[in-house]
Order: structure tokens, then sequence, then C-alpha cells
């Protein structure tokens, strides 16, 4: 067995199945957004294999639903199986995504387990993985995120932070201090900050002190459940790095580096390093045309110095009142983007405004939902709130 540098990929929050901003490929069948999703993962597991690396740890939430389709899981497996036929061992932790509402029923990535896949462990309850690689013994201890019955008991006690704490110290008293030790999981740290800049705080999600993965015997801990890349624990040790997404969801991730981390790692030391992606572009363009003599024609003209290609494309526009603006020429304006996500019209001295008119077709329902708020005047943190709550209950409807 060779000694030196363990060579760790990590990455999470796939969320493969997100067709928001893309249209059917009419040769697959499959949404071209789907595939820019594939894309991405691919990615990774080439790097992997060219790279050789020792191990591959996905930080949770594989798909879009708890309910993925067939397809969608074919496609997923199909990428898994080549890291398992490479010999690189993948360790998959179950995120909120993951599990079933029911904690009886099975996970989708449960499959791997039932099926023995050589090199593969999927995880959806706490455990310490030991594994010897070609540049020595390692020891992963998965935290993944909990079924919601358990948070739900929980959160009536009013003893989320406690649990997780107590969880995680569990781990550690199970890791041999002398190997090296990576914690893995899928939850929030209190201080990191979401795709919106919005900082977790006390009392929100299931999530951890940043004290507690400081504390422990861990030599880096990986992280999944927010999108956006960052390092908790900057130049010091332990590394604690949210890998972020590996594809831009939507808007709010528009000016995100997308990718993954690969870490080198011995006891008592891990240097991560981010390792960037393809991602889609998404681009929004901004105009205020309120003092223009023909609004249409000076946003027209602006909009040819754009490179658009390939990227999402939203239009925002300030108009005076009495101005108009066609969606039908700014779309064909724009036609070599990937998607044209439409126009949002601000209009000034207009005593309310509402939701934007651009086609309704081309928002999700929790983009529309969020327009409505924003018109009602609601304070950011309460539309922020508001919107948490659609995402649990979309999630249930799910089921």
């Amino acid at each position: 067995m060779a000694g030196g540098l363990i060579r760790i990929i990590h990455f999470a929050d796939l969320h493969l199945g997100i067709e928001s901003y893309g249209s059917l490929d009419p040769q697959t069948g499959v949404s071209r957004r789907v595939k820019d999703f594939l894309n991405r993962l691919d990615e990774v597991v080439n790097y992997a294999i060219e790279s050789e690396a020792d191990l591959v740890l996905f930080c949770g939430d594989a798909y879009k639903g708890r309910n993925p389709l067939p397809d969608y899981q074919k496609l997923f497996a199909s990428r898994v199986m080549r890291l398992a036929e490479a010999g690189i061992p993948l360790i998959l932790v179950a995120g909120n995504h993951d599990l079933p509402g029911n904690p009886q029923k099975a996970s989708s990535l449960e499959i791997f387990n039932t099926l023995k896949v050589p090199n593969v462990y999927f995880c959806r309850r706490p455990d310490v993985i030991r594994l010897v690689t070609k540049h020595g013994p390692i020891q992963v201890a998965v935290m993944p995120y909990p079924p919601r019955a358990t948070l739900q008991a929980l959160a009536v006690r009013g003893d989320l932070e406690n649990f997780l704490e107590e969880e995680i110290r569990e781990l550690a008293s199970k890791v041999d201090p002398e190997i090296p030790s990576v914690l893995a999981g899928h939850f929030g740290v209190i201080g990191a900050k979401y795709s919106s800049e919005r900082t977790i705080t006390i009392g929100e999600d299931f999530q951890a002190p940043r004290a507690t993965l400081l504390s422990g015997p861990w030599d880096y801990v990986a992280l999944g459940h927010i999108h956006c890349f960052q390092d908790l624990n900057p130049g010091e040790h332990p590394p604690i790095v949210y890998s972020g997404s590996l594809e831009r969801i939507d808007f709010s991730e528009e000016k995100e580096g997308k990718g993954f981390v690969e870490v080198y790692l011995r006891k008592g030391e891990a240097v991560p390093r981010f390792i960037p992606v393809k991602a889609r572009p998404f681009l929004t363009i901004y105009a205020n045309l309120a003092n223009e003599e023909d609004a249409e024609r000076a946003l027209l003209n602006r909009l040819s110095a754009y490179q658009v290609e390939e990227a999402v494309v939203r239009v925002k526009v300030t108009l005076a009142e009495g101005q108009t603006i066609s969606d039908e020429r700014v779309r064909d304006a724009l036609a070599n983007c990937f998607y044209f996500a439409g126009v949002e019209r601000e209009v000034r001295r207009h005593p309310r405004w509402g939701l934007s008119t651009e086609a309704v077709e081309s928002l999700s329902k929790r983009e529309l939902l969020e327009r409505y708020f924003v018109s009602k005047k609601l304070p950011r943190e309460r539309i922020e709130k508001l919107l948490e709550y659609f995402d649990k209950l979309s999630e249930e409807v799910e089921e």
C-alpha cells in the first residue's frame, strides 16, 4: 500500500430532474436542462476517473424530488456505475430530497445497497465507513439529513440543534484519531450563506454551530445542502466546505461559480481546491428606458451588444408610464440565446406595481409566488420564510 496524500472528489446538490428554463430535445425526448445537469455530472465523473481519485463523496440531493422518474434514475445510475467499475469508492449521503416522507419507505438511492454494487455506499443514517485506498486508510463519518418525522418531533421539543451536535459527537467518538477522518454531511451551518445571500440564523433549517465542526477529530468537513461554494474555515484546519451545486437552478445563482472540490488529505492536513464546471450561464440584462423617446427601439439597440449564446436570458426594464415593449420583438432580438425567460417591467410613478407581464409559462410556481409577495410589498425576510413553507409543501405533494 502506497503512502502519501489521499485525493478526494467532493460534490453535492445535483438535483437531477429540474427542467426550468429549457425545452425538450426532439432527438432524445429529454429536457435540454436535464442534459445540462447530466453534463455537469459527467465532468465530475470524468475528472475523478482521469485523475485516479481515491474516493468520491456526494453530499446529498441527487434528484429534484423524492420520487424521480425511472429515466432519471437510469441516467444517474449509469454515471455511478462508471465510478464503481473504475474501482473508485463512492459514498452517497442522503439529502432532504433523497428521503421519502414515510421513513419506512425506501429511498431511490437504496438500490445501490440492495444490489450490493461494489464500491458504492448509500447512507441514510449516521455511520462511519472505513476504507483502504491506494494512498492509505481513511474513515468517513456520515451525517445525512434526518427523516421528516424526526425533524418534526425535534422541532416540537425545540431540540433540533442539540440533536445534530449530539449525533456529530457520537460519530467523532467512533473514529480512530490516528487515521485521516472526514465528516460528510447534508445540513446547514450557522453563518453559512445561501445563494440568495441570506445567512442561516439560529432556529432555521437543520443546522449545526460552526464550533461543533471545529472541535472534532476531522481533517476535512464535506457538506451539501447549500448551493453556494464556500469554506467556513478558510486557511485553517479543518476546512469546512460546501461544494455548492453543479448547475445553476435559477437566477438567484446567476453570479455564482459552479463546480466541485478536489481535496488532498492526510492526517492533520487537508488542501481543498475548487474545480469549476461549464455550468449554463444565466444573464440578466438591465435597461432604464424611462427617458427614451422610443423605449423599444432603444432596448433592441442595447441588446445587440450582449453575447447571449448558450445563456438563459431575462430582461429587466424600467419604463415611464405609457411606454410599451413587445415581448416578441425582444424574443426575436435574443434568438441566439439558449432560453428566453421573458421581460420584467418596472413602471415609474405608478402607484403600485404587480406581477411582471413576462410570459407566465417561463416562470416556475415558486417564482410566480415570489413575485406576488413582492407586489404586496412584503418584507424580504417574510418572503423568504413564506417561500420556505412553499418548498416544504411542494415536497409533500411530490410524494
